[in-house]
């Protein structure tokens, strides 16, 4: 069983987009399922909505979860199980206030040394904490053994059992950190495989220390994917726009075009250009390079543009929210933008009034009256011989405002290739 994690805090990260992705694509080869559970519990960060969004974003993208879960409503579970560690022995209530372990931090950084829980609390007997009547939590004792599990992108990984350290698993409010309330849903909700990001590699060997502590031994298997760099080969964040799942899809890739492109990160892979499915056949996670990738804007038009020419006519007509009539017309732009709101764009200036400048005002005007009673015309070639011989207009005072005239623009496309896709329109066009 795999699943994708989120916590609803903010717009989804491509990171983020592509853990889910790839945890999806294992689902469907060995068909052991997916799952989505939302992990709510930090209820000071989840912002309103973005539960519903995640679901929604991950719809685009065709991922359907078997089974939602929301990790809040697993706290009785949480609750009793941090207590069952208590009696066994395997974690214990700290009562170190927060200004005490301040100043054991302040001091383990004065002398040069890194800071790890001294165990304090960990040495009061059944009485003293009975008598205890400050506020606790609850901290797991560190393994007495090296913590050691195979990651299928990074290889084997161990952990000495001061790497670990005896870490907090309840608050003193009764909620779970997010070790342990991770720990124990992937325990209960039967998860087997966890692909995710590098930087929760550490927290690996503290969430099998506590299923471990529960006596759970179904063996759990990991990769963790390599962060993705940003142009100036820094680690992507907030502030860069394509970080947002959000920001692309505002911006006109497609669903299909991104989750390509993420796929294709620090990957080698038979093709270029392919969907989740099509991937779904030869995707092999261990594969992934160890190394960080670095995304390219420029290579994801490059795919846009190509999942665009490949995409039907109904899915076009979908993205653009134009008629299907215009999905060749839409393939055809690709030559000058691989965005779909920039090429929406081309064809609406194409059937929309148009205002000529001044200076080809005479000209177009001429054009306009003679395109009404020309003969339909096969070809541009054709078109064009004729609408001049009606005109009695050449060169400079025959083109620009012809091609203004049919594209809204000085500039653009072969007249002789747009031709073919509009000469059903043409005078309506021109008109």
């Amino acid at each position: 069983m795999y699943r994708f994690a989120p916590s609803p805090t903010g717009d989804m990260h491509i990171g983020n987009l592509r853990a889910a992705i790839f945890n999806y694509i294992c689902s469907l080869q060995d068909k052991s399922g997916f799952i989505l559970r939302i992990e709510d519990t930090d209820s000071e960060r989840n912002i309103d909505g973005k539960e519903k969004e995640i679901v929604e974003i991950l719809a685009k993208f065709g991922i359907v979860a078997e089974q939602i879960y929301i990790q809040s409503k697993n706290l009785k579970f949480h609750r009793q199980l941090a207590s069952k560690l208590l009696i066994d022995k395997k974690a214990f209530a700290c009562f170190c206030t927060e200004d005490e372990l301040e100043n054991k931090k302040q001091k383990a950084k004065e002398n040069g040394v890194a800071y790890r829980y001294d165990g304090t609390c960990e040495k009061m007997s059944n009485d003293e904490v009975l008598a205890c009547e400050k506020p606790f939590v609850i901290r797991m004792k560190k393994p007495a053994h090296t913590m050691s599990f195979t990651d299928a992108i990074k290889g084997e990984l161990s952990f000495e059992p001061d790497a670990v350290d005896s870490f907090v698993i309840m608050r003193a409010d009764k909620t779970p950190t997010y070790n342990f309330a991770c720990a124990v849903d992937d325990m209960l909700e039967g998860v087997s495989f966890v692909i995710r990001g590098e930087d929760h590699v550490s927290n690996t060997p503290k969430q099998d220390l506590i299923r471990e502590g529960l006596g759970y031994t179904d063996t759990m298997r990991y990769a963790h994917l390599p962060i993705i760099l940003n142009g100036d080969g820094k680690k992507m964040s907030k502030r860069d726009n394509a970080s947002s799942v959000k920001w692309m899809l505002e911006t006109g890739f497609m669903p299909e075009a991104i989750a390509n492109y993420l796929i294709l990160l620090g990957n080698k892979t038979p093709v270029e250009i392919f969907t989740i499915k099509e991937a779904a056949q030869w995707f092999d996670i261990s594969k992934i390079s160890r190394s960080p990738a670095k995304f390219d804007i420029a290579k994801l038009e490059h795919v846009n543009r190509e999942h665009i020419k490949l995409a039907s006519d109904e899915r076009l007509s979908e993205l653009l929210e134009l008629d299907k009539k215009f999905a060749n017309l839409a393939r055809f732009y690709t030559q000058e933008s691989s965005l779909l709101p920039q090429i929406k764009e081309k064809i609406e200036k194409i059937y929309t009034a148009k205002s000529i400048p001044s200076e080809f005002a005479n000209d177009f005007e001429t054009i306009k009256h003679a395109a009404k009673t020309l003969k339909e015309c096969e070809t541009y070639d054709e078109f064009k011989t004729e609408l001049m011989s009606a005109t009695s207009l050449k060169g400079k005072s025959f083109f620009m405002p012809l091609r203004y005239a049919i594209t809204g623009d000085f500039k653009g496309p072969e007249l002789g290739e747009l031709y073919p896709l509009i000469k059903a329109d043409i005078k309506e066009i021109i008109r």
